[in-house]
C-alpha cells in the first residue's frame, strides 16, 4: 500500500475498531493501555498491518512513494521511520476514538464517523488521483520516461498487492470479530 494511503487507512480501521469495540469499551474500569480491545488493535497494528506497509516499502518502494520521488534517494531510515509511523496510526486512531466514547456525549457517534469517513474520503480521493500511478509497476526513472512501464495486474508488484489487500482484509475481520466478542 503507498504510504500516504497507509496512513490514511490505518487512521481510519483504528477509529472503526473502536466502533466495533463500544459496548466492551463501555465496560472497561481500568486502565485502558491494558486492555483487551487495545490488545486486539496492537495485534492488529503489529502482526498485519505493519508487514504489509513494510513489503511495498521494502520491496516496490518507487510505487509505495507513487512515484513521486526516487526510492533509491529515500535513506532505509525514513521508509522505517514511515512504515512504523503508518501502523502507529492504527491505534492512534483507536485511541482517538476511544476518548470521544468515553465522554458519553450524544454526538460521540457522529465524530466517530467523522474519524472513519473523512480519512478512508481522503484516501478514496487521493487513490482516483492517482489510480494510473497505482496502476502500473516501474522504477521512479521508468515511470518519468515512459518506458518499462507494466500493468499492475501482470507484474509481481499486482501479486503483492492481491496478497496484501487479503492479508489487510483477513486480519481486520479477524480482529471486528474479536473486539465484538464478549470477554
Amino acid at each position: 500500500m503507498p504510504i500516504p494511503l497507509a496512513w490514511l487507512v490505518a487512521f481510519a480501521l483504528g477509529a472503526g475498531f473502536a466502533r466495533v469495540a463500544q459496548a466492551e469499551i463501555a465496560r472497561i474500569e481500568g486502565p485502558f493501555v491494558a486492555s483487551r480491545p487495545m490488545a486486539i488493535v496492537l495485534g492488529f497494528a503489529g502482526l498485519v498491518f505493519l508487514p504489509v506497509a513494510g513489503y511495498f516499502a521494502a520491496f516496490h518502494g518507487d510505487w509505495a512513494y507513487l512515484y513521486l520521488v526516487s526510492w533509491q534517494n529515500v535513506p532505509s531510515a525514513v521508509d522505517l521511520a514511515l512504515v512504523l509511523v503508518a501502523a502507529g496510526l492504527v491505534p492512534a486512531g483507536f485511541v482517538a476514538a476511544v476518548a470521544l466514547l468515553r465522554t458519553r456525549r450524544s454526538r460521540a457517534t457522529q465524530a466517530i464517523s467523522a474519524l472513519i469517513g473523512v480519512p478512508a474520503a481522503l484516501a478514496a480521493l487521493l487513490a482516483i488521483a492517482f489510480a494510473h500511478r497505482l496502476g502500473v509497476s516501474a522504477s521512479a526513472a521508468q515511470y518519468t520516461g515512459g518506458f518499462g512501464v507494466e500493468p499492475i495486474a501482470t507484474s509481481a508488484l499486482g501479486k503483492g498487492v492481491l496478497w496484501g489487500l487479503l492479508a489487510l482484509v483477513a486480519g481486520a475481520g479477524w480482529a471486528a470479530r474479536a473486539l465484538r466478542a464478549p470477554a
